[in-house]
């Protein structure tokens, strides 16, 4: 485990970077949002998520990447709810609806090193009250976990001296070739249903049967063959033990298997990137489909929706969110001669 300056921000912060090692991975870790900012794995000579050497990149087109993003992750409709019997008011940031907690969400932010080994760091976070409309004074975790042969555990929690909402996402995206984008991929969740969405991403409604859909990624899919994707698909009606949910597989020999306690996975085909001008690990900018984002996360706009599970928070409560991401080595079949 090591620990390095690796920039300071426009308003002067300085942010450090985390190397952890065990069995065949390391993973590279910022302060600033609490990015997991790079992971190799051995026997390749690429990354398996998206990012830059550069921390203009994370302050300009790239702040999500690979960030725990909240204190609401996904979409809050109106940029407004009722916590608590009172209405609560927060910053839009796209459209009319609030997205990832807005401009001062928790990828913004610096963390504070709590802890560390050379497998582990543990992030802290504390957010006052009112900050971007959210009430309560609340404390965030992010931990950071490598064990031996090939697996990072991430486990986030967070606790408030008053009511107000949390739903934490991590918001990597996946990449496992090293390519421009994520064509070659296959894709597989275990999910029956989703939530479809309108025109500004927001859900419609009770989750939908997959069942005749082409988003139905019960079985393995190539994501080239896909509608898009920027849905929630629903894994459990609350939130429940760790539980394998999703694989990603790449053409190059490299497999990902992500385990969750969350009750739903957004999933975002990565269309709209573009990091220009800055550039990624490999040395040039992202464009279109460059990674996939799987985000564990409760259900989107769950205060607009009283059957969703709920995203409240209170003081005698404590929100867990555990996912654990598997990597490993597979032989992809001969190319056709």
């Amino acid at each position: 485990m090591t620990v390095q300056h690796f920039g300071t921000l426009r308003d002067g912060r300085e942010i450090s970077q985390i190397t952890l090692a065990a069995g065949g991975l390391t993973a590279r870790v910022l302060t600033l949002g609490a990015i997991l900012s790079d992971l190799r794995l051995a026997g390749t000579d690429w990354p398996l998520v998206l990012g830059s050497p550069q921390l203009g990149a994370y302050e300009g087109p790239m702040g999500w990447f690979g960030a725990v993003v909240g204190p609401v992750a996904n979409r809050i409709g109106g940029a407004r709810a009722r916590i608590a019997g009172h209405e609560a008011r927060f910053e839009a940031n796209e459209g009319t609806s609030t997205l990832h907690g807005g401009a001062s969400g928790t990828s913004a932010q610096v963390w504070t090193l709590a802890d560390h080994a050379p497998d582990r760091v543990t992030l802290a976070l504390a957010l006052p009250a009112g900050l971007g409309g959210f009430p309560g004074n609340r404390s965030l975790i992010a931990d950071y976990h490598l064990t031996a042969p090939a697996t990072l555990t991430l486990t986030l929690s967070a606790t408030t001296d008053a009511p107000t909402l949390m739903n934490l996402a991590h918001h990597p995206y996946w990449n496992l070739d090293g390519t421009p984008d994520t064509s070659a991929h296959q894709f597989q969740v275990a999910a029956n249903a989703y939530l479809p969405t309108d025109g500004a991403g927001l859900p419609l409604g009770p989750p939908r049967p997959l069942t005749g859909d082409p988003r139905d990624l019960r079985h393995a899919s190539a994501l080239a063959a896909l509608p898009p994707l920027d849905h929630c698909f629903i894994l459990a009606d609350a939130p429940r033990g760790l539980t394998p949910a999703a694989t990603l597989r790449g053409a190059r020999g490299v497999a990902l298997t992500l385990a969750t306690t969350a009750p739903g996975l957004q999933v975002y085909d990565g269309v709209g990137l573009g990091s220009a001008p800055w550039p990624g690990h490999c040395g040039v900018p992202y464009g279109p489909r460059a990674g996939l984002a799987l985000e564990p996360q409760l259900w989107p706009d769950a205060p607009a929706h009283a059957h969703y599970p709920s995203i409240l928070l209170t003081p005698d409560a404590r929100f867990e969110q555990q996912t654990r991401y598997t990597l490993n080595r597979h032989f992809p079949p001969p190319e056709p001669q």
